[in-house]
């Protein structure tokens, strides 16, 4: 028998998704890879598991780390064989972050992104606003595009002074 679980709808598999849950992003250990949206659907299939992921981007060099840690984890408790299977659309968002995450990476060091991908000031001519996840500061900028990972721009607060990693928006 299989059954489907998808990532937005209120029916669960419990087990599987605690499971999903314990394993963390390799560049950004903070965040497990459901906080980060990336683990999509869960399929129980007689004793092993199917399990979809979307890449946070496509090419991002840490979709294999994700992808075997989540297969070792199904394997050690007990779920053979674990089929990985990825797909690419919808493609992945930072809307898909939940509050929690981005409460999380603040607390890391993190400047999360903002609540919705579109960025009204680009509109309007104005710049980002960043706020710094040490101080709280508004009064920051970007130092660079890429940062520590190509998800992420290195940006710096005027006021405390500190650099700091801007999770980009997708």
């Amino acid at each position: 028998m299989t059954k489907t679980i998808q990532l937005n709808t209120t029916e669960r598999d419990p087990e599987l998704w605690a499971i999903a849950d314990s394993v963390v992003d390799p560049e950004i250990p903070v965040l497990t890879l459901v906080d980060l949206g990336v683990v999509r659907e869960l399929k129980r299939m007689d004793k092993g598991v199917e399990v979809t992921i979307t890449p946070t981007y496509t090419g991002c060099p840490a979709m294999d780390a994700m992808a075997a840690d989540l297969k070792r984890a199904f394997e050690q408790k007990g779920f053979e064989p674990v089929t990985m299977k990825t797909v690419l659309s919808p493609a992945w968002t930072t809307d898909w972050l939940s509050d929690y995450a981005k409460e999380k990476l603040n607390k890391y060091g993190i400047a999360p992104p903002p609540n919705s991908t579109a960025d009204k000031n680009a509109l309007l001519g104005k710049p980002k606003e960043v706020k710094c996840p040490r101080c709280a500061s508004n009064y920051t900028s970007m130092i660079s595009n890429f940062g520590s990972t190509a998800c992420k721009a290195l940006w710096k607060c005027e006021d405390c002074k500190e650099p700091f990693d801007y999770f980009k928006c997708i």
